[in-house]
């Protein structure tokens, strides 16, 4: 719109100053944060697959809770997608303790209880009452009778805990 003899009293040309402007434009509009949610701290992301492979019946849902719970804020789809990548599929589908495990962990605090029977020379039926101790296999011997019944049974179990009771270990049997 100027005549061509006074665009040389500017310093620089238009094309300078509208390229100067576009800069401008582009810093002021530019964010230097990332977008979307701040990734999570590699403790939570431990926390939640812990929680996961303790529980393996816990939804996502249950999983945010207790994380809440703990004072950890994380939404489900975030403990969707660590269990996803971590390869944990969704509840009651996640692969818990087997049998062989849960028994072994068990194993130091479980006692099995049953009768076995001896024929005398008499033929006269007894009935011998045993507990065993699975972690160390110690065979406790309660009681014999030939005419076993629940009072019989319970009296035996009561008389076994203020006495010592036989026991067998595995090299005497």
């Amino acid at each position: 719109m100027l005549p061509r003899g006074s665009c040389s009293s500017f310093l620089v040309t238009p094309t300078t100053l509208l390229r100067w402007h576009r800069r401008l434009v582009a810093n002021h509009w530019t964010y230097t944060r990332r977008a979307g949610r701040p990734p999570i701290s590699r403790d939570v992301r431990a926390l939640i697959v812990r929680l996961a492979r303790e529980n393996p019946r816990w939804g996502y849902l249950r999983i945010v809770g207790e994380l809440k719970g703990l004072g950890v804020m994380v939404s489900a789809t975030t403990v969707k997608k660590v269990l996803r990548e971590e390869q944990l599929g969704p509840a009651g589908k996640r692969k818990g303790p087997s049998w062989r495990e849960v028994l072994r962990a068990q194993a130091k605090s479980a006692i099995a209880v049953d009768f076995f029977t001896v024929d005398t020379v008499w033929l006269q039926r007894l009935y011998v009452l045993f507990f065993i101790e699975i972690a160390s296999r110690r065979v406790y011997l309660a009681g014999c009778t030939a005419y076993p019944d629940g009072e019989w049974v319970t009296q035996q179990r009561g008389t076994s805990h203020g006495r010592s009771p036989s026991v067998l270990t595995q090299s005497d049997s």
